[in-house]
């Protein structure tokens, strides 16, 4: 088990002291959220300022970027942090896509596998400095890169691409078709073991792909302080996120029986 942290500075100009903090303490990734700030911006800063912590975003919502404008940054993050940079992907909910990007929400799980494996077919493309590039999907559809487009290549282009899951149909892609899964926060440890991972075990299955190769994330709500003061103002915020989570209608069920010890999905 690896110990990895949130980047929760909201202002870029607090992020390289705390990259830096977080990998003086230790921790073996940092992780950035499309959270009241973009995801990739934190990620240049923290691969500036640091030399070993893995820099991931957890998560970039995908159905609003196109994979070419999602895999020029990653392109750029990996080389710039040296092969340090995780992409996590995540398609957030009906509403949020719809209401909140004014994009349209259209069969998630086969549209987001899609989204991934023309992401790899455009890494593979900027590995060998602009081969031919041909992708042809339901909804992607990528057959034009020419040499004013091509970025430089560099030693990293095997980009490791987490994607969030809550059902079982998203998780299964995620032990198919990625490196690894960003497990929802709000769950139990028999969520985890009687639903998460046997799903992850049947998407592994199905690519041929080793669970030693596969990551599971997720996080852990912990209510820590120096003082009571500081301990209540953490307990005041991780409350707020757990009634965020339980008032999203997508995640009811899911919700629900995790917090029970039940394994249970909804549409995600």
């Amino acid at each position: 088990m690896k110990l990895d942290t949130g980047l929760i500075a909201r202002r870029l100009g607090e992020v390289p002291a705390t990259a830096k903090g977080c990998e003086d303490a230790g921790f073996d990734a940092v992780w950035t959220a499309e959270a009241g700030g973009d995801a990739f911006l934190p990620a240049v800063p923290a691969a500036e300022h640091t030399r070993k912590v893995k820099i991931g975003t957890a998560v970039a919502i995908a159905f609003p970027r196109s994979p070419m404008a999602t895999a020029q940054v990653a392109w750029d993050l990996a080389g710039l942090s040296e092969g340090r940079f995780i992409l996590g992907l995540g398609t957030q909910e009906k509403g949020h896509i719809e209401r909140r990007y004014s994009t349209k929400w259209d069969a998630p799980v086969p549209r987001l596998r899609e989204y991934v494996q023309s992401l790899r077919a455009i890494f593979e493309c900027w590995s060998k400095g602009g081969s031919r590039l041909k992708y042809e999907g339901k909804f992607y559809n990528f057959s034009l890169m020419t040499p004013f487009f091509t970025p430089h290549k560099h030693n990293w282009p095997d980009i490791p691409i987490y994607i969030a899951g809550v059902n079982e149909h998203i998780i299964r892609l995620a032990g198919e078709a990625c490196d690894g899964l960003h497990a929802h926060p709000f769950n139990s440890p028999k969520y985890l073991a009687e639903y998460v991972l046997p799903n992850i075990e049947k998407g592994l299955k199905k690519s041929g792909h080793n669970r030693k190769d596969f990551t599971v994330a997720t996080t852990a709500f912990a209510i820590v302080g120096h003082n009571k003061e500081e301990q209540d103002r953490i307990r005041a915020q991780v409350r707020q996120q757990i009634s965020f989570y339980a008032s999203t209608r997508t995640y009811r069920v899911r919700a629900r029986d995790a917090w029970m010890g039940r394994g249970g999905g909804s549409a995600q």
